[in-house]
């Protein structure tokens, strides 16, 4: 097997014309008189190009050759360490990773230079067909876009290939055949209720202590004791990243009385030790679980006898968004009674089937599940209603009232009233 290296090309003596050369990309070039100032410029130019450009060399990689694929790999090199944040990639990564497969499907053999706008088109067309929503494909082809027009800045293609692919619109409301995303609404109190003897206790404290303070969810999965200020009457929690950070801007939500009293036993641990851990939750579980068993201790497996050694996955330190959200949707599948059948699809069941069930188990968890987001917009109304827009736009961090329009559902009821005396 060929050993892979990770150093830098050399400078080097050509005996044959006495000039100095270095090899990039399996390319030598010619630097000048071996040992003059003037070539080891040039070397140093070269190489910082040529590494600054993921070993590419720019200047020698004709266009011509250079296919979409080749492209993308290069891309998706530079964005797993731009898309970081505390040293952990964030999930714009997801999405890029979902264009580059999509160009890698259809267009991936294909040089850079023949694609055009037609073939982006192409794509867009695809994606609608598949069903996405409207705006999902609009970022997928932006994303698209971007990977071309970062290919521009490293020299790899020539800026009327980019220049051609931004005459493609994007899909108006309204005035294409692609899927309107549905309005993410505020989940009603009795809903939430319900829902909350079939989560963790992790998982339910999470939920009443978002619905509290309107935090988003990724602010509340990554809540740790020292990121708390308890000083005051009412608590300050800052963030250690939120939406908004990466343009310098500070957010502060502020624990009034009812989420003080919620989180305070949290807050019994080592400082920088998250609040909301899946491990702490998974341990209360099996405690549990060994309290109502019903077969005698001194019969069948023993507490931790009956558990692998390495297993794959294990509960980690704190929740993702994502985990977040699959232990709600988990709690609402059993608290409004989801068909079994729907809940464990088998893998062996045939294509067709599978097909049709797992479509089937969409929709019911459609109709019947409800979000975390959803509890910042059940605080965003609550708080309007009572106390107006600008205390909605400040308690949820917003810059522009604008933006709480959006989580703040209007309220039907003061809109009655006025009619009632006026109309």
């Amino acid at each position: 097997m060929p050993r892979t290296s990770s150093g830098v090309p050399s400078y080097r003596f050509h005996k044959a014309s006495g000039q100095a050369i270095v090899t990039l990309s399996g390319q030598m070039n010619y630097l000048g008189p071996f040992g003059s100032p003037a070539s080891k410029l040039k070397y140093d130019q070269l190489v910082g190009e040529w590494l600054a450009n993921f070993r590419l060399a720019p200047q020698d990689t004709p266009t011509e050759t250079l296919s979409v694929v080749e492209l993308a790999a290069a891309y998706w090199k530079f964005a797993k360490g731009y898309y970081r944040r505390d040293g952990e990639p964030t999930s714009t990564l997801i999405r890029i990773k979902v264009a580059i497969r999509i160009l890698r499907e259809t267009y991936g053999k294909v040089a850079v230079t023949e694609f055009g706008p037609l073939a982006l088109r192409a794509i867009q067309d695809r994606l609608v067909t598949g069903g996405k929503s409207r705006r999902y494909i609009n970022y997928l082809v932006d994303q698209i876009r971007r990977i071309f027009k970062w290919g521009v800045s490293q020299q790899l293609l020539p800026v009327t290939v980019y220049q051609a692919l931004t005459t493609v619109a994007g899909l108006r409301r309204g005035r294409s055949l692609a899927k309107e995303p549905g309005l993410v609404l505020p989940v009603a109190d009795d809903v939430v209720e319900r829902t909350l003897p079939c989560l963790p206790a992790v998982v339910a404290d999470m939920v009443r202590f978002q619905r509290l303070t309107g935090c988003r969810p990724g602010e509340v999965c990554i809540l740790r004791p020292c990121d708390v200020e308890t000083s005051g009457e009412i608590w300050q929690y800052r963030p250690i990243r939120h939406k908004t950070d990466h343009a310098g801007k500070q957010r502060i939500i502020c624990i009034g009385p009812q989420a003080q009293a919620l989180l305070r036993p949290y807050l019994k641990r080592g400082a920088d030790k998250f609040c909301f851990s899946p491990a702490e939750s998974e341990a209360n579980r099996l405690v549990q679980r060994q309290a109502t068993r019903k077969t005698p201790p001194t019969i069948g497996n023993h507490q931790g006898s009956n558990r692998k050694r390495k297993p794959v996955r294990q509960a980690g330190s704190k929740y993702s968004s994502a985990s977040y959200l699959r232990a709600v949707t988990r709690g609402c599948e059993a608290a409004f009674g989801m068909p079994a059948e729907l809940r464990k699809i088998s893998s062996k069941r045939p294509p067709e089937e599978r097909r049709q069930m797992l479509q089937r188990a969409r929709v019911w968890r459609t109709t019947n599940c409800w979000t975390p987001n959803q509890l910042r917009h059940s605080a965003a109304t609550n708080i309007r209603r009572h106390f107006g827009l600008e205390a909605a736009q400040v308690t949820l961090g917003h810059a522009n009232a604008d933006v709480t329009q959006v989580y703040a559902e209007r309220d039907l009821t003061l809109a009655m009233r006025v009619m009632r005396d006026v109309g």
